[in-house]
């Protein structure tokens, strides 16, 4: 593998284009209809599709993806510098918070919180 993306299937790709420009504090590498996407490092992206536009190709393949709307079906794992000002950062823009910052088992500080589609995002750092 060369380079990894991540794709978030939304209910509404405005509001969660919105949404990860706020908590990420940068635009939207490419944001046209059907997709968004934001650069998180030189090899990495972060992606956001509207559930109609998957449904289309999915089909009758598996169950349509709004079905399991506000379900958690992924978590996005991102280590930052500050997780308390992520957490923070991500409920004033209308996520909803799961638990603060602590210190977890295997030694990382994680802040967790799901977005608008009930995604679960952790922000973590390396305990020292």
């Amino acid at each position: 593998m060369t380079k990894t993306q991540f794709i978030l299937y939304v209910k509404d790709q405005q509001k969660s284009t919105i949404f990860y420009k706020a908590i990420l504090r940068q635009a939207p590498s490419l944001n046209v209809p059907g997709m968004t996407e934001f650069q998180l490092s030189a090899d990495t992206k972060l992606g956001l599709m509207p559930e109609t536009s998957i449904q289309k190709i999915l089909r009758d393949f598996v169950p349509d993806p709004s079905l399991g709307n506000g379900i958690p079906r992924s978590e996005i794992y991102l280590y930052v510098n500050s997780p308390s000002e992520y957490l923070s950062r991500s409920i004033a823009s209308g996520a909803t918070k799961i638990d603060d910052e602590k210190n977890r088992d295997w030694g990382d500080s994680v802040a967790y919180c799901a977005d608008l589609d009930g995604h679960i995002l952790a922000f973590a750092k390396k305990r020292m």
